[in-house]
C-alpha cells in the first residue's frame, strides 16, 4: 500500500476501526428527513464521533464547512426509486472529481446476483485502478442482491465481499446477516476491512444489537446511514455506535452513555 493510499484510508477511520455515515441517499430517495438540512445532520454525527461522512461530489460545499475535521468519502454511481431500476446504478463521476471535491476516498455500489452485476463489476475493477493510481482508496458496497437472491444469506454475502477484494477495494461493505456466528463466516472470506450497512431505521437498541453482533464476529466497523442521519437525535445515536465501535463498549452502557432510552 502506497502513503497516499495509507494516509487517506487513516482519514477516514481511527485506529483500523470504521464510523461512516453515507448520506448519498438524496439521488435515490429524495430530499428526506436527515437530508434537508444536510449542514447541521452533518454537524451532529461529526460530533457524535463519526468518523468520516459520504455524499455524491455536488453537495461537497455544504459538507465541508460541518464536518468538523473529520473524513470525506465521495460516491460515485447511484439510481432513483423513480427509475426504470433501482438497482442500475450508474457512474456519477470520477475519481478525478472527487478529488476536487475534496474526498479522502471513493465509494462505489455493486448489486451481486442482479442484473446489472457484469457492468458493474467491470465499472469496480476499472474504478479501482483509476484510483489507486492517484493513491485513493476505495469503499466497495457489495450486495447480494437479485431475483431469487436473500440479501441476508452469508453464502451470498461472504461471496459479495470476496469479489470486492478480487477486484481491488480497500475496504468493503455488506449487508449484516443477522446474528454474529453466521456473519463471522462473512468476514473470514476476505482479508479486507468488513464495515455493515444499517438498512432501515429500527430501535436504537436494535442498531447496537447489530453493530456489537458485527464487531463480535470480526467486523471492522459501519457504514450506516438512515439509522443515524433519521435519528431524531443523530449525535446521541453516533456516540451508542462510536462506543461500540471504538472503545467496545456492551449496548446498555453505549446506549445508556449516549443518553438513549433502553426500549426492546
Amino acid at each position: 500500500m502506497n502513503a497516499g493510499l495509507s494516509a487517506r484510508l487513516d482519514r477516514v477511520s481511527t485506529g483500523g476501526r470504521y464510523l461512516v455515515v453515507p448520506m448519498d441517499h438524496g439521488i435515490t430517495l429524495g430530499a428526506v428527513k436527515g437530508l434537508v438540512d444536510l449542514e447541521s445532520t452533518v454537524d451532529s454525527i461529526t460530533r457524535g464521533g463519526a468518523d468520516a461522512v459520504l455524499t455524491q461530489k455536488g453537495v461537497a460545499p455544504r459538507v465541508h464547512p460541518n464536518k468538523n475535521g473529520k473524513g470525506y468519502i465521495v460516491h460515485l454511481n447511484g439510481s432513483s426509486v423513480i427509475g426504470p431500476d433501482e438497482e442500475d446504478k450508474r457512474r456519477t463521476g470520477s475519481v478525478e472529481a472527487a478529488l476536487r471535491a475534496g474526498a479522502d476516498a471513493v465509494s462505489f455500489h455493486i448489486n451481486v446476483g442482479s442484473d446489472h452485476e457484469p457492468d458493474q463489476l467491470t465499472e469496480l475493477g476499472d474504478l479501482t485502478e483509476e484510483a489507486h493510481r492517484l493513491g485513493v482508496p476505495v469503499l466497495a458496497m457489495s450486495y447480494a442482491r437479485g431475483p431469487g437472491v436473500d440479501e441476508h444469506d452469508a453464502e451470498s454475502l461472504s461471496h459479495a465481499v470476496r469479489i470486492a477484494e478480487e477486484l481491488g477495494a480497500d475496504v468493503v461493505k455488506t449487508a449484516y446477516s443477522g446474528d454474529a456466528d453466521s456473519f463471522e463466516r462473512v468476514c473470514a472470506a476476505t482479508s479486507l476491512p468488513v464495515v455493515i450497512a444499517g438498512g432501515s431505521r429500527g430501535t436504537d437498541l436494535e442498531t447496537a444489537r447489530m453493530v456489537r453482533g458485527a464487531m463480535d464476529a470480526g467486523a471492522a466497523g459501519v457504514s450506516m446511514g438512515r439509522s443515524i442521519f433519521q435519528h431524531d437525535e443523530p449525535e446521541a445515536i453516533t456516540r451508542a455506535v462510536s462506543a461500540i465501535i471504538h472503545d467496545d463498549a456492551d449496548v446498555d452502557d453505549a446506549v445508556e452513555a449516549a443518553g438513549l432510552g433502553l426500549e426492546a
